[in-house]
């Protein structure tokens, strides 16, 4: 490499950097044959406006003192210094867990800060938190609370069975057919948590295409799968998937082309699903099609065409974050096991399949580097998506996986490498969820939303601004995160706050394990290198391997995994589920009773549909041009917007309809709130559908159109989670149910305010 450019990482690609000390500069790592342009946010990172350059602290808190305050999100902010902001937060820390106990200090930490796997921010906070008394956990994820939970129930562990069974490479060289239920979309899989070096999912699909593959899209969005690959698209009405599913299921039965034999020998339950799928009314084509607006001519090709070769059924994230989420990915379980595909190559189902460029990939035969976490005293737990529930409604029960849980009473969270006012659900519910605690801490290198919230903003480094190791265990390159820039104002690294914090509550010795930051990458290093050096291979020391900037790590066979042992042999190699077997139905789930869950894929109406009031469906999905709410004032993010809003997709007949032009500010808005978008009027969406991305900032005003609901009526960036729902996927995930809501669309009758997200509240403290 050139003199001076170093090698770093980040979720969405391994990248060359040099900096010149005025201007980073970045470029795609060269063996990546389909680089991600988020790249090109990054630069922007350093010494933004937005950076948080020295602690802050929100006048109220400081003055008053901890306690609910509606005031979070509305007061002002002083600078303080280190030493003062750390004393008041361990007395704090201290107080609430001797007065209201462990369970009330909430680790929240959900989120995608660095690929670095030592500045791991939620792992530095869980193991601070677990190592000085405990907390409040949270479990699964936003992203797929719903598959997380009903996939171990039905086929097997969440990442066997969606990681590793069905590969890319598998699918460029075996599959005949493709029905991908929400698509694929290369903007999902360019990102991996560790990160990822090489982007191959356009060049499998192609490769498939290439060969006389079939791809099929079932999404009311054109662009979820990549153009080259010349899917049919089906413009399904939205969260109608799992009819179609049904639909399918039972023409396929009807014809003779089940696969009767793997139905009898790999999977329980069927007779269940049967009955449901011929019972009044019958889920045949003609009933899908007044469900789902496919026309039943097109249910019936479809059925007949994946019943013959080789056929994989996928299903998108996205789905799953909807009202019933489980339902489409037991459904396409289902589908999968109806025709006989389940551990073939290429073939059966698979889970998020693009939808993470960390799935459909061998895994590493060797270790990678981790950060060590430790175990949490506390059981208390709630999962992800619960939050403002939590806070909002203390002592009440909730059910999850069929069991009445009670909701803790949290004092104080905190939160490290994540942003709940990005990934959170109805946006003015959450301010108020926050006002509830005593003391909101946060850690950020930003002026986020969440940061604009908190009681306490610890000004937290870049991964740009330390060493870290980026890495993951499938994706063969381990990379030297080596320092990029100077950084930012008085930033320190979380492990050095956290560690700081563990002195003063009594734990640092503990916490740190007599380690520095690079002494904890030279511990982690060593456990790659001796995986290495036991299997007779390259072991580079850690001076080595830094001095290198990479290291290529070996894989294991593509081989299908517990899917295809299970395949093969399903009494010597049964799955982990409550038969052992493919669950198509399940006696045991049909014995909790819960109304939103039965015992089998089902189509259930949603309680939120389009309605005279509010006629359009909004799917606000993961953007394009950033990941989540990330570097959102970024080049590429940045590019994207007009005149500095995010953009809504509209159908043209809608647009004409409505008297809205390519371009125009309109306003979403439904009962829970409003926020302002610039209209682009595209073919590439159904008709009754809109189309906006989460990430914008939350950058909440008074709306003149609904002054009743007081300042934060109005986002004016365009951050759909203003209008987005707060309710669980049902009573068995609790999931996130935020891809769909329904909404109004209408041209903006008032001058368009100014969009201030990216402004910081606080006159950063000079460095």
């Amino acid at each position: 490499m050139t003199e001076n450019v170093r090698t770093h990482s980040a979720h969405w690609g391994v990248f060359h950097a040099r900096w010149d000390g005025s201007r980073l500069r970045v470029r795609p790592h060269p063996g990546d044959p389909d680089p991600s342009p988020v790249l090109d946010n990054i630069p922007a990172a350093v010494g933004h406006a937005a950076r948080v350059a020295a602690p802050a602290v929100r006048r109220g808190w400081w003055d008053r003192g901890p306690g609910r305050d509606p005031g979070r999100g509305r007061d002002g902010y002083r600078t303080v210094s280190w030493d003062a902001v750390l004393d008041r937060l361990a007395e704090e820390t201290h107080r609430v867990r001797s007065t209201h106990g462990d369970e009330a200090v909430y680790g929240g930490s959900y989120g995608w800060a660095s690929a670095g796997r030592f500045h791991h921010a939620q792992g530095q906070l869980h193991r601070f938190l677990a190592l000085t008394g405990g907390y409040t956990r949270s479990v699964n994820t936003y992203s797929g609370g719903a598959a997380e939970v009903v996939l171990p129930h039905v086929l097997g562990t969440f990442d066997a069975v969606t990681r590793y069974a069905v590969t890319w490479d598998q699918v460029a060289a075996q599959t005949d057919t493709v029905v991908a239920f929400g698509g694929m979309a290369l903007k999902n899989s360019a990102i991996a948590a560790g990160g990822v070096s090489r982007h191959v999912e356009r060049g499998a699909m192609r490769a498939a295409r290439d060969r006389g593959a079939v791809f099929v899209l079932v999404s009311p969005l054109r662009p979820d799968l990549p153009e080259e690959v010349d899917a049919t698209w089906l413009p399904i009405r939205p969260g109608t998937d799992v009819a179609l599913m049904l639909a399918l299921m039972h023409t396929v039965v009807e014809a003779g082309r089940a696969d009767t034999d793997f139905l009898a020998s790999h999977c329980d339950g069927w007779d269940r699903l049967r009955e449901y799928l011929f019972a009044a009314p019958a889920k045949d084509a003609s009933w899908a099609e007044g469900v789902t607006g496919i026309p039943a001519a097109t249910i019936r090709e479809l059925a007949w065409r994946i019943a013959h070769g080789r056929t994989l059924v996928t299903v998108a994230q996205s789905l799953q974050r909807a009202e019933h989420g489980e339902q489409p990915v037991w459904g396409g379980t289902a589908l999968a096991a109806v025709l006989g595909q389940i551990g073939l190559p290429g073939g059966g189902f698979n889970y998020g399949l693009g939808s993470l460029g960390h799935y459909g990939r061998p895994r590493n035969s060797v270790p990678v580097p981790t950060f060590s976490r430790a175990p949490n005293p506390v059981t208390s737990f709630i999962p992800v998506a619960r939050v403002a529930d939590m806070l909002l409604h203390p002592g009440e029960t909730y059910s999850y996986q069929g069991v009445g849980h009670t909701y803790p009473h949290v004092r104080m969270a905190w939160w490290a490498g994540g942003n709940p006012f990005h990934h959170h659900q109805d946006l003015r519910r959450m301010r108020r969820a926050v006002a509830e605690l005593d003391t909101f801490v946060v850690h950020d290198p930003m002026w986020t939303a969440t940061a604009r919230h908190a009681d306490v903003v610890l000004p937290s480094t870049t991964t740009l601004e330390r060493d870290d190791i980026g890495a993951t265990s499938s994706d063969p390159l381990v990379v030297a995160m080596k320092q990029l820039v100077p950084r930012h104002g008085e930033a320190r690294d979380d492990y050095d706050v956290l560690a700081a914090l563990a002195v003063r509550l009594g734990h640092g010795e503990a916490f740190t394990e007599g380690r520095t930051s690079h002494e904890w990458l030279v511990h982690m290093y060593d456990r790659t290198r001796k995986g290495l050096a036991d299997r007779g291979l390259d072991a580079p020391s850690f001076e080595e391997f830094w001095e290198r900037g990479e290291l290529e790590l070996p894989q294991r066979p593509d081989d299908g995994g517990v899917l295809a042992r299970f395949r093969a042999d399903p009494v010597a190699h049964p799955l982990p589920t409550a038969s052992g077997r493919v669950q198509v139905g399940s006696g045991p789930i049909a014995a909790l009773g819960l109304p939103d869950h039965p015992g089998h894929p089902a189509w259930i109406e949603p309680t939120e549909v389009p309605d005279d009031r509010h006629p359009f469906w909004l799917v606000s999905n993961q953007p394009a041009t950033r990941l989540h709410s990330q570097l959102d004032f970024g080049a590429h993010s940045a590019g994207s917007k007009r005149s500095g809003r995010e953009v809504v997709r509209i159908h043209p007949d809608d647009a004409a309809r409505l008297g809205i032009g390519d371009g125009d500010v309109v306003r979403l808005h439904n009962d829970r709130g409003a926020c302002l978008a610039a209209a682009r009027v595209t073919d590439d969406i159904r008709p009754g559908v809109l189309q906006l991305p989460t990430g914008a900032w939350w950058d909440p005003r008074p709306d003149p159109d609904r002054p009743e609901l007081g300042d934060d009526g109005l986002c004016v960036h365009g951050n759909p989670n203003a209008v987005t729902r707060d309710r669980g996927t049902s009573g068995f995930a609790q999931g996130c149910s935020g891809q769909l809501c329904a909404v109004a669309v209408e041209p903006y009758r008032h001058e368009a305010p100014e969009v201030t997200a990216h402004t910081p509240p606080v006159t950063p403290a000079s460095p």
